[in-house]
């Protein structure tokens, strides 16, 4: 008689194949150090997508988060010599995204040209929408209140919005968060804290 996988068999398969995915991305940097353009064009493949969707979170303009996005890569690329597996890639990856998107907000504190939220920029906020399809005043009401949230995370300091964002969008550990913006974990819990704190506040009436 076969006996059903335990659930718990399920959660060792998906660690092996994050290690997995993990050493494929390490692997192919030390052939891009090693001069093969091919895996460079294998990474960007791989990992240009959720860069774009972070950088589109932390800036809602589709043409700024595509340029930002393609600095990033160039500056992976122009570090490729000196490039060493110490820590995740993606770590590595997000810490200059986020760099780069605090510089811009810093530099652009103005900027008021910004694109409005898009289904893709909170995928994992607008799928709370019923499979049913919505009345029109249904998707006006739920296309506002994606605005809010939206407009309540844009207005965080910069270093919590980005907190905030690779925490909720991204999935990444309190470790990757910390290395991305150069700070201790405890720090990175503070910015989260005082981050949900104030979106809360601000978002209480949508409770």
């Amino acid at each position: 008689m076969i006996r059903p996988q335990h659930s718990g068999q399920t959660g060792v398969d998906k660690d092996m194949e994050a290690v997995a995915a993990l050493e494929r991305d390490a692997e192919l940097m030390l052939r891009v150090r090693d001069g093969d353009d091919t895996s460079f064009a294998l990474l960007l493949e791989r990992h240009r997508r959720p860069v774009v969707h972070f950088l589109y979170r932390m800036i809602p303009n589709q043409g700024v988060s595509e340029e930002l996005a393609q600095e990033v890569f160039l500056r992976v690329y122009r570090s490729r010599a000196s490039y060493e597996p110490t820590a995740k890639f993606t770590t590595w990856l997000f810490r200059i995204a986020t760099h780069l998107a605090l510089n811009w907000i810093r530099d652009n504190k103005s900027e008021k040209n910004q694109e409005s939220l898009s289904e893709e920029l909170m995928e994992g906020v607008e799928r709370q929408v019923t499979d049913r399809q919505p009345t029109v005043e249904a998707r006006m009401v739920n296309e506002s209140r994606l605005e809010e949230v939206r407009q309540a995370i844009e207005a965080l300091p910069g270093k919590q919005r980005a907190a905030v964002v690779m925490h909720k969008f991204q999935d990444l550990e309190y470790t990757q968060i910390a290395r991305a913006l150069s700070c201790s974990e405890s720090a990175v819990k503070s910015l989260l804290f005082r981050a949900y704190e104030t979106l809360r506040g601000r978002l209480a009436h949508m409770a």
